[in-house]
């Protein structure tokens, strides 16, 4: 069973929830040649990528994130938002057939290297099951067909007509994505189990539900921290789930101050992953619950 557990996204420079002084070095106290993605994939294998939802990925810039990974590490790539968010997207006219050439040439060369984990469509919470919706998303499973495929849903009618869901994208074999998020009336409901043999993909977003819909700041919709006793039952259901599937993809979205990349290390030490990569002092100096877990870095020596 491949177990990839990671973050969504690696690059958080700006805000009061940079991962700046914490995962990594202040840019005034970086190293010569220091790079943040070549310091990520020494402590993880697999990222969820952020920045294709916010603009079309581009070969060159793809080609430069395979090159600066391990082998065997691998890339979840998040559709543009054109495709999931086009009421929101900066471009909003109708979608074309050279919208889908131009993000499939932009990720080639991390599919052509092997490196391409899931590709990820997140659908916004007012995209409701109706037959318009279905008939959508019947077309994204047919377009994006050659690459594994995880659908991110998170209105609660969707859950409601639980089966046909399921049915629909088994008919493509994708992977209906199983969140963990703050639960309001029209929320998703879900049991974090797979809805095939071949794939769990799992995204924590944190349970922030104060500032869920309203926050002063996008990223303070993402400021919460899991404790041990909240990841404890998520833990038990991955271990038995680790038993039906063939692949399990876990990635922490509770970005703000590198809080994701703590859950994700203690995951990761929860199902008996070996963490043998040193982290930042700084990382379990605001996080004392990885004490003991992780070695630590030289201060101020981020090799």
């Amino acid at each position: 069973m491949e177990l990839r557990i990671g973050t969504s996204g690696w690059h958080y420079p700006a805000g009061r929830g940079t991962w700046d002084g914490i995962f990594y070095p202040r840019p005034e106290d970086r190293p010569r040649g220091f790079d943040e993605l070549s310091f990520y994939a020494e402590r993880f294998n697999t990222v969820e990528i952020n920045s294709t939802f916010y603009g079309q990925p581009r070969a060159p810039v793809s080609l430069g994130w395979v090159r600066r990974t391990p082998s065997r590490f691998t890339f979840s790539v998040k559709l543009f938002q054109k495709f999931t968010h086009p009421a929101t997207a900066v471009d909003r006219t109708p979608l074309t057939a050279s919208d889908v050439d131009a993000f499939k040439g932009g990720i080639e060369p991390i599919a052509a290297a092997g490196k391409l984990g899931v590709l990820l469509a997140q659908f916004p919470s007012r995209f409701r099951d109706t037959p318009e919706a279905r008939d959508y998303l019947a077309w994204l499973l047919r377009t994006f067909d050659a690459y594994p495929l995880a659908i991110e849903l998170r209105h609660r009618s969707w859950s409601d007509a639980g089966a046909e869901t399921e049915a629909l994208l088994a008919s493509s074999g994708a992977a209906w994505v199983q969140i963990d998020e703050p639960k309001f009336d029209s929320s998703i409901r879900q049991s974090l189990a797979p809805n095939s043999t071949e794939m769990l993909y799992v995204r924590l977003h944190g349970r922030n539900a104060a500032e869920w819909w309203m926050p002063d700041e996008s990223e303070d919709r993402y400021n919460y921290f899991y404790p041990e006793g909240e990841l404890a039952p998520i833990i038990d259901k991955l271990r038995a789930a680790r038993q039906q599937v063939r692949k399990l993809y876990l990635y922490m979205n509770n970005h703000f101050a590198a809080q994701a990349v703590a859950n994700a290390t203690m995951v990761r030490e929860m199902l008996e992953e070996p963490v043998t990569a040193r982290m930042p002092p700084e990382l379990v100096e605001a996080y004392p619950v990885l004490e003991g877990r992780v070695a630590t870095l030289p201060r101020a020596r981020l090799l």
